[in-house]
Parts: C-alpha cells; structure tokens; sequence
C-alpha cells in the first residue's frame, strides 16, 4: 500500500517498489549507461546511489548518501573508462539510514574483488 493506494499485479501479487538495480556488460561506457539507468531508476530510492566497475586489477566504487545527482558528478561519471558497472539506488525498508547500508557492496577476497547489489535482505551475512 502506497499512500492508500495498493498496487497489484495479475494473480492478485502485491507490487512493492523498493530499490534499483542496473547493471552493463560488455560496452565501453559501461559506467555512464549505469548513472542514466539509476536516474530512470531514481523513484525506485532516494536514500542512496552507488555504481562500482572494474578500474585495472581492482573494483572502484563510488556510493553516498542522497539521490543520484547528489552522489554523482555527471562529468566524472563520462570519465571512467569501464566495459562493466553494476548500480543501485536504495529504498530503505530494513536497516538504518546511513552510508554503510548504501550499495554496491564491494569485498576484497583472496580470489580478487567482488562487487554486489541487491533487491532485499542477506540473511546471516555475517
């Protein structure tokens, strides 16, 4: 229910618009095809934005708190050479509001970097 008003779906499935989720594979301006796909994503969350890609042999990220156009420079942006990006821009339904919830996620592993962005809760991720 959104403002007295509950969306459905066919089959009588609920319709609940939380977070975004873009990502590109495989073209040369990968993290700039991300920035347009999350401000088309922008209704989808307001709290936070972040889009991480390959920079060499490591993963850059670069998430804050706010809408797009608050985290992100839109001249920087056409700066960052990436065939790859993945995006989100958060609803916040669980956890607080701040920078630490705020994706993608980005590990350091023995096997290299990983970088994850997700619609929902990860259960026991600790």
């Amino acid at each position: 229910m959104r403002d007295g008003i509950v969306d459905t779906m066919p089959g009588g499935a609920v319709l609940r618009e939380e977070c975004g989720v873009f990502g590109v594979w495989g073209c040369v301006s990968a993290p700039m095809l991300t920035y347009f796909g999350l401000f088309a994503l922008q209704h989808r969350g307001q709290e936070s934005a972040g889009i991480a890609f390959p920079a060499g042999p490591q993963l850059h990220c670069v998430k804050g708190m706010g809408l797009v156009s608050d985290v992100f420079d839109r001249a920087d942006v056409t700066g960052w050479p990436a065939s790859n990006a993945i995006g989100h821009v958060r609803y916040p339904t669980f956890g607080s509001s701040n920078y630490t919830n705020a994706q993608p996620l980005v590990i350091e592993g023995r096997l290299g970097s990983l970088a994850v962005a997700h619609n929902g809760e990860l259960t026991n991720v600790a």
